[in-house]
């Protein structure tokens, strides 16, 4: 019984030791174990939940050029197919501050044509999942352009019905906006340049047909608006498919001729006061049309007119000289939503301003809209600079003031170049 329970006493102690070398053993190895599976399964939740970069559809890239200059230009991939877009903007090789400082202004620029193009592609995309989009007929969504534009002056009214028709004679009565892409542009700039005539049986002149196109292409944009079409084909057309035109042509009075109009007399009194009350204040002949007494007003001690004008949309203040004011009529008892010029329509006004052209011996061919090339040409002849003869006139851009400008410094050369003819 001795011998049994020493032996129960050792197996016991040795059966304690035997487990406590186990412990001390397998217990860090395990401990290891359990800690490299956790780190192991946080970077895999990390590297899970961390976003991959979308790869952009349109990158900015650079060419290097043979004077060290570097031309920027879109490189745009989709559906598997590379198209490039020389954007005509250059990096200088900056030595100074200010080279510096072009450099990264025409990054923004670069930068800002990238993103457009990103969300047209964007918007194309869109339109292509969206299969309601588009199905307007070309021709009624003509007639409600039209139907927006009804504020808008007589002469573009039938210019949109004009282009109606030019379209519907070009394609057909069953084209849909959907159906229009760049090759229709393309087809449509070739049928007005080459093949459409007119009722005399001549083709159009260039700024005719780009007068027409013009129409057309803003008339998608207004459904690019209206959310009918994702993207204006026309804007993706090449420079070298548009319709080029000469430089735009400017018939003006000059001082002396002005002079001459106003001691010629007219046989309808009321069109000599409008025609020089625009020339000395440069209002479109809808605008004058459409001027009340209430948008002459008073302003410390200065009289000017406070409108919306009728082709743009915009608000014009306009200081008002003592010439102007010497062509208004007289106001009375009128109130301010009484009109302050009386006139026919465009074409009798025309023939008038014509008639009284010719009597006081100018030979230009003079149209109501002479006017506000005159005002436009005395101001820069005058002294006036170009940004604030941009205002006066209400452009909306000075780059169409600048036609004006460059009337003027060709009347300079001549005058200088008159030296020649004398010595």
């Amino acid at each position: 019984m001795k011998f049994i329970a020493l032996f129960c006493c050792l197996f016991s102690v040795t059966y304690v030791f035997f487990c406590y070398f186990l412990l001390l053993v397998c217990y860090p190895f395990q401990k290891n174990v359990v800690y490299l599976h956790s780190v192991t399964n946080q970077k895999g939740n990390i590297m899970a939940n961390t976003p991959k970069k979308a790869k952009e559809p349109v990158r900015l890239r650079f060419k290097t050029l043979a004077d060290g200059n570097q031309s920027i230009y879109l490189d745009t991939y989709r559906e598997g197919k590379r198209h490039y877009e020389f954007l005509k903007l250059y990096l200088v090789p900056a030595t100074n501050p200010l080279q510096k400082q072009m450099n990264a202004d025409t990054m923004k620029a670069a930068n800002a044509i990238k993103a457009q193009r990103i969300i047209e592609l964007a918007n194309d995309e869109a339109g292509i999942k969206n299969n309601q989009r588009g199905k307007t007929l070309l021709a009624d969504w003509m007639d409600e352009y039209r139907k927006m534009k009804e504020d808008k002056s007589n002469g573009l009214l039938y210019q949109i019905n004009e282009c109606k028709h030019i379209l519907l004679n070009y394609s057909g009565e069953k084209t849909r906006l959907r159906d229009i892409d760049v090759e229709y542009c393309r087809g449509f700039i070739n049928y007005l340049t080459n093949i459409h005539t007119t009722s005399t049986g001549k083709h159009f002149e260039k700024v005719s047909a780009q007068n027409i196109y013009r129409i057309f292409s803003r008339a998608l944009n207004a459904a690019v608006k209206r959310d009918i079409l994702a993207v204006n084909p026309c804007s993706k057309l090449d420079d070298t498919d548009k319709i080029e035109v000469p430089p735009s042509q400017r018939t003006y009075l000059t001082i002396d001729e002005v002079k001459a109009l106003i001691d010629t007399p007219c046989r309808n009194e009321e069109i000599k006061r409008a025609y020089l009350f625009s020339a000395f204040c440069g209002l479109r002949i809808s605008d004058v049309c459409r001027l009340r007494w209430g948008n002459i007003v008073e302003d410390g001690g200065k009289t000017k007119i406070e409108l919306v004008q009728k082709k743009t949309g915009t608000p014009l203040y306009q200081p008002l000289s003592q010439q102007a004011l010497r062509w208004l009529p007289e106001r009375g008892n009128k109130a301010d939503n009484e009109a302050i010029f009386s006139l026919p329509t465009e074409c009798p006004i025309n023939d008038t301003l014509r008639e009284w052209a010719a009597m006081a011996g100018i030979t230009k061919k003079v149209t109501f809209h002479t006017s506000r090339h005159t005002f436009a040409t005395m101001m820069l002849t005058l002294g006036a600079d170009l940004y604030t003869t941009s205002k006066l006139l209400g452009h909306s851009d000075v780059k169409t003031t600048q036609i004006y400008a460059k009337i003027v410094d060709k009347k300079k050369e001549d005058a200088v170049n008159l030296a020649d003819t004398i010595f």
